[in-house]
């Protein structure tokens, strides 16, 4: 890692004029950027570098739809940054895709790959379209027609795709084998969270919920709070936060309110996650759980907890409600949950908070995991997955911990100093190629 030198005013904006929308998440990065650049004496033409994404694709997407007619959907891939390797992330089907949310994304990979180092770059995908609108031939065929638009972008050594909303391993199936079928053999280590079967790694659905988990308990284990019975509230009920919820459970927490896109539930008592998560398989989410007193999700973050997983969207946490929250840690599961405007209040009401680019980088890390696995054509057990994952990120923790420390800066400047500073250094030793 780069000597860490202290402030300078060398970095200027470029865009530093225009009106700041404090929900933009590209300006939320961008935000952060400066700060940590700023910090870390950033040469300025470094600087430009890691600003711009290195590849902006936008792609029509015509589909013959299940009613005979066609639909054109829009698909966007955004490479940031591949200086430290292939480019890393996911692709989400939803109908609030913009290009500044994958831009931001893409670079939130590329600091996570490095936070975490990780030989990755920072990558992100969208379609804009409606999934639970759409049958599942219809969803074939998306994105397989979105697979073979950026099919020059992709390859286990340039761009390796994943789930993310609305996206799962079936999908990253269908990914695979267009990019397959297109060169002529299979390419399993093109995408990960993949299925089992296909190559993918035991332990990766887990994985992000996993990484929640442990960064979590060293958290409180740095603040001397006791991790049996610390109480947590947890916004966000799919994948990442039922499990985070259920592994915090196991830890010895106590979960005491939980939600989903439909509202969440309260109990002090503690609510059986186990139990809940039955209910939501059975019952597609969270409504009509009962066991508790119903609470909307706004309610939920602002509960007086130990811990605060903000599990579900981004910008959830922002100046109008900053100042209400009353948990003493917060664990950002989800990928920027908390505006850049609203890390200050947090930091003057004196709250630990565990940056996204930390907190939930276990699952582009067993998602590494895959990728050596899938190139090494030999497959690890479940446990080792899971020892690996754990030592990477307690390792990572303590290192961002160490330097929040010694800088006096929250947990998430320190975590993009680490990570701008890693990829900083691999551009300063490459060169500029021209």
């Amino acid at each position: 890692m780069a000597d860490f030198r202290l402030p300078t005013d060398n970095i200027v904006r470029p865009d530093k004029d225009r009106f700041f929308n404090e929900e933009n998440p590209f300006e939320a990065m961008m935000q952060r950027l400066d700060r940590a650049a700023k910090l870390l004496d950033l040469e300025p033409g470094i600087y430009k570098v890691l600003r711009s994404a290195e590849k902006e694709i936008t792609v029509s997407i015509p589909v013959m739809m299940d009613n005979g007619e066609v639909e054109v959907f829009t698909g966007i891939r955004v490479l940031h940054n591949t200086s430290r390797g292939p480019a890393k992330g996911g692709i989400r089907f939803d109908m609030n895709v913009t290009l500044d949310e994958v831009k931001a994304l893409a670079a939130w990979m590329t600091w996570k790959c490095a936070v975490v180092n990780i030989p990755f770059g920072g990558a992100k995908g969208g379609v804009i379209c409606d999934p639970l609108k759409m049958s599942v031939g219809e969803l074939e065929r998306v994105t397989r027609r979105y697979t073979s638009g950026i099919i020059q972008t992709l390859g286990p050594d340039s761009d390796v795709p994943a789930p993310d909303v609305n996206t799962n391993e079936r999908v990253m199936a269908w990914l695979m084998d267009t990019y397959s079928m297109h060169v002529g053999h299979t390419v399993n280590a093109v995408t990960t969270g993949k299925p089992v079967e296909m190559g993918g790694s035991l332990g990766r659905r887990e994985a992000t919920g996993r990484g929640v988990m442990i960064t979590t308990v060293q958290a409180l284990e740095h603040l001397k709070m006791e991790v049996k019975g610390a109480t947590v509230a947890v916004q966000g009920f799919g994948n990442v936060g039922s499990i985070g919820a259920q592994l915090l459970q196991q830890a010895g927490c106590k979960v005491v309110a939980v939600s989903d896109r439909t509202g969440g539930w309260h109990n002090p008592k503690g609510i059986d996650v186990d139990d809940a998560i039955a209910y939501v398989k059975k019952n597609k989410t969270l409504e009509g759980y009962g066991k508790g007193e119903a609470v909307s999700n706004a309610q939920l973050l602002e509960l007086e907890v130990d811990v605060l997983v903000p599990a579900a969207l981004e910008n959830v946490i922002t100046t109008k409600n900053a100042k209400n929250i009353k948990a003493k840690v917060i664990c950002e599961g989800a990928n920027g949950p908390t505006t850049a405007a609203a890390d200050e209040m947090l930091d003057e009401k004196g709250i630990f908070v565990i940056p996204d680019i930390l907190a939930n980088a276990g699952g582009v890390t067993v998602s590494y995991f895959e990728w050596v696995q899938n190139r090494g054509g030999y497959y690890w057990t479940e446990q080792v997955v899971n020892d690996r994952l754990r030592d990477i990120m307690v390792n990572s923790f303590r290192e961002v911990l160490k330097l929040s420390m010694q800088h006096k800066v929250n947990m998430r400047t320190a975590a993009y100093m680490v990570a701008i500073s890693r990829v900083a250094t691999v551009h300063r030793l490459r060169g500029i190629y021209a």
